[in-house]
């Protein structure tokens, strides 16, 4: 430092910004202090810029002959907090000095001035009435120099830092060092020129050498030309916003080593004491095995979603196309680019074992084809395949392997095509091999692994279950549909006096759900003389046990018919059979477990709705009884069509309640109309307004039958078929007056030959000639009997139509039975000659006695009559 000129005005050190004045505290001028001040931070910047003054303050003052303050510097005021103008003058040992050690410290002094340098730490404390630091104490480490005056004199010049400011840089370094040190991440200093000023162990130990050795490299000497331009940007980037970046995701590859790393690295601007940047802190760490992690955690969260979604998805639809569609709209793109399906054909033709299934070579058919790569072939192995085509695997094939050993196969792509491998899955259900599920991934996409193998057989298997469920459900649902069929009236039917027409429509899928067989059904029974029993039912519920009850109740219907019963008493018998469907022992058994809650609920319960009723052709009259079904509808010639008031009575299997008859007469050409719920109720419409429509869509009965019943069904909208439907029209076509004969005969051995001849006459009128021996034969036996066992008067009726009917009916009430008469005895053939010669015969209850009956064809050509003679001799 140079000398100090003892009688200096108050100026500003440039460097340091100290004031000076005269020992005796004014101007040469005798000009008072002045009391201006510059700035705290206003320095000449000649030093380069984060030079250590930019961290410790430094202060200064000089200390004149007299052993008192002479000069007192801006940091000087800044570092004790006293102005130049208080304490130039002042003794700095009384001032700022403990009194313990004020003794000491002037010895010292007086070295000093003696000539004699001296550094040290001085304990310090500031005087009295400073404002704001008034008795606060410190440390200071001073450096005191000795000078002279420009007269010689001896004086000191003291260099002062706060030892706090040391201890706190101190303490910076230190800790600064352990972390940088001793981090566990990769820690780098990067300059403005984004090259490495600094690296730490961890770096080193993951890219090779010293921490040293790192020093001047930049990004691309680490990272490829790609990944390094795009961190330099982000360098770069954060150098000039000063914006720090975290989580930044940078890949490469460690010197020595292919596979390839990753790092999360976060990125700060660094700054000089000053304020100004000088670099990057680059924090990274390697998260290559949290990046494999989380890709495994990925791919388990795929497979499981999934799995969901097949669960979800796959199974909801008992059809095998639907269900092998169903598996390759999850894995199509989700898991695969393409996919197809094949099934054993012979398993969906419903064959149990179909040869070739065990050793793969059996044929199969592709149901199932989907893609997500355009233009990619039908099949990622072989010839393609198209879709329904019925194919065979080569037996060396790798499908075929598949196939007989029912493990997976990977199978690579070919050469300039567009899949790159394909999983080739067996579909396993109940330890049978029912198809083959293949998956491809095209040229790009990942490559199957082993947990992608594990979740393909997890599908194909959980498809399998599926598919093989469905091909059961089709196997028993044709059964159970031929069964249905089977039990309903065959082809067209026909009855005397009516013209019929009548549709059947089973259920089908309906809201994606799979259909089954119903209890619906409908019959034609023809009675004796030329009446009909016109029968729709429906039993409550769906499936193979609607279907089997179906069966029962109406084989009951067709037994209780033929015993001529009245409708009401037909129904009633029913309604027992009905309750003892459901329990081992019957009716009986049923009614004892009604008494007996417990096993009560062991036993099924039948419920069925029907309607019975007997159309008499010669009277034109429907006698109607009915068990819980809708009501029937008729349509007049001429009138608009309604419903018919008949009371609808208990469902069959209820029991406990009569039945009640109505009795209507139809009119010529009236049209009668019986159904089944399924064809005016569905979820979209309420059953009122299905009546409504169906009695609506009955506008014209004249028109044919056939286009009635299509006019009904198109207008009902009956596509939906969520129940089945049985629809059974009749239109009324009486037996004409002339077709029928009708006498009532005393009780008396003459109305024997009389009954004859009224017969011989009215076959003649009809042009029967090849029938009146045969006719008058037997009318000779019936009329007989009804003299010998009968009672009250006898009427004689005969009947023409598709056949001559011939009806004798008395009071008596026994039935005549038929017994096989002895050679020796007189009588008793009477009954067996009725039997030999007619096409049928019988007898039934009427209301006021009984009826006995024969029939016979009528002569065309084909229907050979038997000679009455030679049949008299026979029973001989």
């Amino acid at each position: 430092m140079s000398e100090i000129p003892a009688k200096a005005t108050e100026s500003e050190d440039p460097s340091d910004g100290a004031r000076t004045k005269s020992a005796g505290g004014g101007s040469g001028d005798g000009a008072p202090p002045t009391d201006a001040m510059p700035p705290t931070d206003a320095m000449w910047q000649s030093s380069p810029p984060g030079s250590m003054y930019d961290y410790i303050k430094v202060a200064s003052f000089s200390i004149g002959p007299d052993g008192l303050v002479d000069q007192w510097s801006l940091r000087a005021e800044q570092l004790f907090g006293i102005p130049a103008e208080r304490v130039v003058g002042m003794d700095p040992i009384e001032a700022f000095v403990d009194p313990d050690l004020r003794e000491q410290s002037r010895r010292k002094m007086t070295e000093i001035l003696d000539g004699r340098e001296w550094t040290g730490v001085v304990p310090f404390r500031v005087p009295d009435g400073e404002a704001g630091r008034r008795g606060e104490e410190g440390i200071a480490e001073v450096y005191v120099m000795p000078t002279r005056t420009a007269e010689g004199d001896k004086a000191a010049v003291c260099i002062v830092v706060d030892v706090r400011t040391l201890r706190r840089i101190e303490t910076d370094l230190a800790a600064s060092q352990a972390i940088f040190g001793q981090s566990p991440f990769g820690f780098l200093l990067i300059d403005s020129d984004l090259k490495v000023r600094r690296a730490n162990e961890r770096f080193a130990s993951i890219f090779g050498g010293r921490p040293d050795d790192h020093r001047g490299k930049g990004v691309h000497d680490y990272l490829p030309r790609g990944e390094a331009e795009r961190v330099a940007a982000t360098l770069r980037r954060v150098l000039d916003s000063g914006e720090a970046v975290t989580d930044l995701h940078v890949t490469g590859f460690a010197p020595g080593s292919d596979e390839r790393r990753h790092w999360s690295v976060n990125l700060y601007r660094v700054h000089s004491g000053s304020g100004r940047p000088i670099g990057i802190a680059w924090l990274g760490t390697d998260i290559t095995a949290r990046r494999a992690a989380a890709r495994e955690a990925a791919a388990a969260r795929r497979n499981l979603a999934l799995l969901n979604d097949a669960g979800a998805r796959i199974g909801n639809s008992l059809d095998l196309e639907t269900t092998a569609r169903q598996l390759l709209d999850v894995v199509v793109p989700g898991f695969c680019d393409l996919a197809t399906v094949d099934l054993y054909q012979g398993l969906l033709a419903g064959d149990e074992t179909p040869p070739g299934l065990a050793d793969g070579s059996a044929a199969l058919r592709r149901v199932a084809f989907a893609s997500a790569v355009s233009e990619a072939p039908l099949s990622g192995t072989g010839e393609p395949v198209e879709l329904g085509a019925v194919h065979h695997y080569p037996f060396n094939s790798p499908c075929a392997d598949a196939l007989r050993t029912a493990r997976p196969v990977t199978v690579p792509g070919e050469d300039g095509g567009l899949v790159q491998s394909t999983l080739a899955v067996p579909m396993v259900a109940q330890d049978t091999v029912v198809g083959l599920a293949q998956f491809s991934r095209a040229k790009g996409s990942e490559p199957f692994g082993q947990r992608d193998r594990d979740l393909a057989v997890e599908l194909a298997a959980r498809a399998a279950v599926n598919i093989d469920n469905a091909r059961l459900y089709r196997r028993e649902h044709e059964r159970a549909l031929i069964l249905q069929r089977s039990l309903l009236p065959p082809g067209d039917p026909e009855a005397s006096g009516l013209d019929i027409a009548c549709r059947y429509l089973p259920g089908s899928a309906a809201n994606g759900r799979p259909s089954e067989v119903g209890g619906d059904w409908f019959d034609v029974i023809e009675l004796p003389g030329h009446r009909t029993a016109l029968v729709v039912g429906d039993v409550m519920g769906r499936g193979l046990r609607a279907a089997v009850a179906m069966g029962e109740l109406r084989t009951a219907v067709r037994t209780l018919a033929l015993l001529d019963l009245e409708p009401a008493e037909v129904l009633s018998q029913l309604d027992e059979i009905a309750r003892g469907l459901g329990a081992p022992g019957g009716v009986q058994q049923a009614t004892r477990a009604a008494r007996r809650p417990r096993e009560a609920d062991l036993s099924e319960v039948y419920l069925a709705t029907c309607i019975y009723a007997v159309y008499d052709s010669v009277t034109r009259r429907c006698t109607f009884a009915n068990a819980g079904h809708l009501p029937p509808v008729l349509v007049e010639p001429g009138e608009s069509a309604l419903m018919l008031d008949v009371p609808p009575g208990m469902p069959l299997g209820v029991g406990g309640e009569p039945f009640e008859e109505v009795e209507v007469e139809l009119p010529e050409g009236a049209l009668l109309a019986l159904y089944t719920d399924g064809l005016v109720e569905s979820r979209a419409h309420p059953l009122d307004e299905g009546l409504q429509a169906f009695v609506g869509a009955l506008t014209d009965p004249s028109r044919p039958l056939e286009d009635v019943c299509d006019n009904v069904l198109n207008t009902l909208d009956s596509h939906h078929r969520e129940d089945d439907i049985a629809l059974l029209m009749a239109r009324v076509q009486g037996l004409p007056a002339e077709s029928v004969g009708d006498w009532t005969l005393p009780r008396e051995p003459r109305s024997v030959g009389r009954a004859r001849e009224y017969a011989r006459a009215q076959l003649t009128a009809w042009d029967l000639e090849p029938l009146i021996d045969t006719t008058e034969l037997l009318v000779s036996e019936l009329v007989t009997n009804a003299l010998r066992y009968g009672e009250g008067e006898i009427r004689l009726r005969l009947l023409l139509d598709r056949t001559l009917v011939c009806e004798v009916w008395d009071s008596g009430l026994v039935q005549p039975r038929r017994r096989r008469a002895r050679d020796t005895d007189e009588g008793g053939r009477g009954l067996q000659l009725v039997g030999l010669l007619s096409a049928a015969w019988g007898s039934r209850r009427t209301t006021h006695g009984k009826t006995v009956w024969f029939e016979l064809p009528l002569p065309d050509g084909e229907n050979v009559l038997t000679d009455p003679a030679e049949a008299l001799l026979s029973l001989f």
